[in-house]
């Protein structure tokens, strides 16, 4: 393990810059919303805000506030944030991040998570965080090698875990994260005490009677997976068959780049008008540059390739069943692009000990709800220390 530190060239900042200038646009849809995608005015206005106001420089210090490493594992470089908590006793954890998404993601939940009391928490809820970033995800792009999917991820996080020396860990995530997560705890069970996710997909057994005594919210959440299916794939089905193709588009225009992410951060969030109304703009453009800067569009997307055509070992890719022995924590945002249905669950999981139904948010929780994930995840945790 070798210490690392984000520096990026002043060159590659003004380069970007200069790409988004010389952005070509295309004519305006003929609608002006968002059911054709990320409407131009809007995106022409963000664009202008990444050009002269977002500050990466003071982001890269923010970042670089934190310790972080690089070690290679099974052939691929892997960077990792490493904040040990204060409190010697603490839990280790280890945080997963999915697509589109970063290590930029946890900035808002490294701190109260790893000193809780510097945040008006008790010691007793500490945690040493792990932060890793996905092979072929920003600063562990790009990959040497094909075969990246989730059981991999899921090994190579065990093996991280254990060159830290840490013997009980607690695995948590969303998105690729959430998946990833369960993985850890079927590769590593004698030393994954729990896993906590945010985001859980469900389906209908295929049993007549599946849908019997479902109440109206329950109900609610499998039109709107029907529904989702039907128009909200896209950028699924483009990832998991032709990745390559769309890497040249994404990796060569910044705003075509921007716009391929807003428009999930609009879709997938607690929001109305605009991805704003959910998560900060500064933060959501820092997990858009994190993708530009290290030319991870292509490889981040093979992950969805590798993950639906790869080995037979991890044919269920969202929904199970899974095989774990370690207690399973299940938060659930109600605007968020999967919205699971606890029947179906435990259906799949077998050791879910804790059901959270939140109110408000969506996707990325540690972004547009970290007091409420944070809250989770430790009252979730207080019981297996």
């Amino acid at each position: 393990m070798r210490p690392f530190r984000i520096d990026i060239p002043q060159s590659d900042l003004d380069d970007l810059r200069a790409r988004i200038s010389a952005t070509r646009w295309p004519r305006e849809s003929p609608e002006t919303g968002w059911a054709r995608g990320v409407p131009q005015g809007y995106l022409r206005e963000l664009a202008d805000y990444w050009h002269r106001d977002y500050d990466w420089r003071a982001v890269e210090r923010r970042l670089n506030g934190f310790p972080q490493f690089m070690t290679e594992i099974d052939g691929a470089n892997v960077h990792f944030l490493h904040v040990r908590s204060p409190v010697e006793s603490a839990m280790p954890l280890v945080l997963t991040h999915g697509w589109p998404g970063s290590v930029a993601e946890f900035l808002e939940v490294i701190g109260p998570l790893s000193d809780p009391v510097a945040h008006g928490g008790d010691a007793a809820d500490a945690f040493h965080v792990v932060v890793p970033s996905i092979p072929g995800y920003g600063f562990s792009g790009p990959l040497r090698e094909a075969g990246w999917d989730v059981p991999r991820v899921a090994r190579a996080w065990a093996e991280l875990m254990r060159r830290l020396g840490y013997d009980r860990y607690v695995a948590q995530g969303g998105d690729w994260g959430s998946v990833i997560s369960l993985c850890v705890g079927e590769a590593d069970p004698e030393h994954t005490v729990g896993v906590h996710v945010n985001m859980l997909v469900t389906f209908p057994p295929p049993d007549t009677g599946a849908l019997t005594g479902l109440d109206t919210a329950d109900l609610a959440r499998l039109d709107f997976a029907e529904r989702f299916e039907q128009d909200g794939m896209g950028w699924q089905r483009i990832q998991s068959t032709r990745p390559q193709t769309l890497s040249y588009a994404l990796t060569d225009s910044p705003v075509g780049q921007l716009a391929w992410i807003v428009e999930k951060f609009k879709e997938w969030t607690d929001s109305d008008t605009a991805p704003e109304d959910a998560v900060d703009r500064d933060h959501m453009l820092t997990n858009v540059t994190i993708y530009w800067l290290t030319a991870t569009a292509g490889s981040s997307a093979q992950f969805y390739y590798e993950s639906t055509h790869g080995s037979a070992e991890f044919v269920r890719t969202w929904g199970g069943p899974w095989k774990l022995s370690s207690p399973v924590g299940v938060a659930v945002f109600p605007a968020d692009a999967a919205r699971p249905v606890r029947r179906f669950a435990e259906r799949t999981l077998s050791t879910v000990t804790r059901w959270t139904e939140f109110d408000r948010g969506g996707h990325f929780a540690a972004m547009e709800r970290p007091e409420a994930l944070v809250s989770d995840v430790r009252a979730f945790v207080r019981p297996l220390r």
